[in-house]
This record gives structure tokens, sequence and C-alpha cells, in this order.
């Protein structure tokens, strides 16, 4: 089992059923959902949909033994109670190296907040990177920063390497950046406009290899 800490739309935010619906799962109830007419979409959000519409603030972790989900639920109960909801940046869509996503188009101090409070605070119960999980992260040519924070947090993007991104697709080429992009700009845009507060945080869990990740749980924040 692996478990991951999510910011996701609340789910009577258009966000969530747009997004779920780009990608082809809704992940609170692991159900297939009709995605846009485009050629080849399936393929092109595959790995997105396996961890479900999302921005990663934990990110996957497997748990050290011993411990199990009442650890994973007290750990991050006790973060949600010392954080406060808050508006999340206006969001854009964006190109990350070849991906679309959604980003926030201004920086946000709750936001950075919220991602280095999951980090730390769930830290203890992550077990320790094995060498292939290393290796697989390290094909993304990181900075010696990102390296060293892969290292010591099992992940290249935290604290001042973390970004807020929703992801959309897989890495694309020119040709399909051409077909992609408008068709994503006229799925989202609308919404994209629409303020939104971030009122909690997302346990997403994965309950073996290959298998999809799915919302577990959402725990308000209360502070």
């Amino acid at each position: 089992m692996r478990v991951a800490v999510y910011y996701a739309p609340s789910l009577d935010d258009p966000l969530w059923r747009l997004g779920a619906g780009w990608l082809g799962r809704d992940p609170e109830i692991n159900a297939p959902l009709s995605q846009p007419d485009l050629p080849d979409i399936a393929e092109i959000t595959a790995d997105a949909c396996g961890y479900g519409f999302h921005a990663t603030l934990k990110p996957p972790m497997r748990i050290r033994p011993g411990l199990g989900w009442h650890e994973v639920v007290t750990a991050a109960h006790a973060i949600a109670d010392t954080l406060s909801p808050f508006t999340l940046p206006r969001l854009e869509i964006s190109d990350l190296q070849g991906f679309l996503a959604l980003c926030n188009a201004e920086p946000s101090a709750p936001l950075q907040e919220l991602s280095d409070a999951c980090i730390s605070g769930l830290d203890h119960l992550r077990a320790p990177s094995t060498e292939t999980e290393l290796a697989r992260r390290r094909r993304a040519k990181l900075t010696p920063l990102q390296d060293a924070m892969l290292v010591r947090w099992g992940y290249p993007y935290v604290f001042e390497t973390w970004f807020f991104h929703m992801t959309l697709t897989r890495r694309l080429s020119l040709a399909e950046h051409v077909i992609y992009r408008p068709a994503a700009e006229a799925v989202f845009l609308d919404t994209l406009r629409a303020p939104r507060q971030v009122v909690d945080i997302c346990l997403f869990v994965q309950p073996a290899e290959g298998k999809p990740f799915t919302l577990a749980e959402r725990l308000p924040l209360r502070g």
C-alpha cells in the first residue's frame, strides 16, 4: 500500500467534475468517466488517471513496517488542525516541460505552508526509498538540490523545489500540443476564472502496485 496527501477540489466545485472527466476516472468511487472526444485521450491521460485528479502535497509513500492507516490519519489530522482554509490562487493551463497541467498563476504563501507542513509532518511515517525508487526519480535529470531533496525526503520537489500542479497529460509532442492545449483551454478556462477555497487535505491510497489511487478521506483544515 502507498498513501499520498493531495489537494483535490471540493466535490461541489465544477473543477472536480471537469478534471476527473478529463482524466476519465472518479477517484472517490474509482469509477470510469466519459472523456472528451479527442484522439488517443485515454493513452495521453493514462498515467495521470491512475493517480487521480489532484495536486501533490505529500507524494505517494510506503508506510514504515509496524505502522498503518491509524497512524497516517492521526498525523494528517494533526496537520489539518493547525492550518486554516485559504483562497487558492487563480489557476492556468501551463506547459511543464511538455506536460499540460493546471498551475497557480501567482505565488501563495498559504499554499506553500500547506505543502511544507505535509512534507515534514508525515515523513516519520515514510519507509525509506529503495535504490530502484531513487534511480527512477533520477531519470528526470535532477539538479543537485533536487537530488538532495530526493535523498532526504524521498521526492525531489519539496520545500523550495516544490510547485503546485494538477497534471492533465503525459509529455506531449509538438503536434499533440496543437491538439490538446486548445482542447484543455476549452474545457477548463471558464471554471478556472471562479475563485475557490482550499478547505481540506485529501488522503489518497493505492492498495497495491499498479492499482489506481482512490480518495479515502478528506480532512478539513481547522486552524
